[in-house]
């Protein structure tokens, strides 16, 4: 198993509610199923502001390109992309390995 660690981070302009409603409305509900191992969405409190982190397990680095390609040729997703992405100041995701004692070994149900 992977996890990708996705962080972005928004524009002092963008309000993070007005975001989070585009994309609760039109990506996450394309996101799920097309990615599946979704294991969390987190806003941060302290420290950088206006930072989103969220977190995805695959099956492996293949499992994750067939995934990711799928989701990019999905018309809904590019749609709520128009929409987000300008609102995005910067993007940053890196690919980890559960350690044999982590708690998070497998893909979630």
């Amino acid at each position: 198993m992977i996890i990708e660690e996705r962080m972005y981070v928004l524009h002092t302009w963008v309000d993070v509610n007005e975001y989070l409603a585009i994309y609760e409305e039109e990506g996450l509900s394309v996101q799920r199923p097309i990615l599946g191992g979704l294991i969390g969405y987190f806003l941060t409190e302290i420290g950088t502001m206006n930072q989103l982190v969220h977190l995805w397990g695959y099956s492996s680095l293949d499992d994750r390109a067939r995934r990711r390609a799928a989701l990019a040729a999905n018309e809904q997703w590019r749609g709520c992309l128009k929409k987000i992405r300008p609102m995005i100041m910067t993007m940053e995701n890196r690919i980890m390995h559960p350690a044999s004692f982590s708690p998070i070994r497998s893909l979630p149900a």
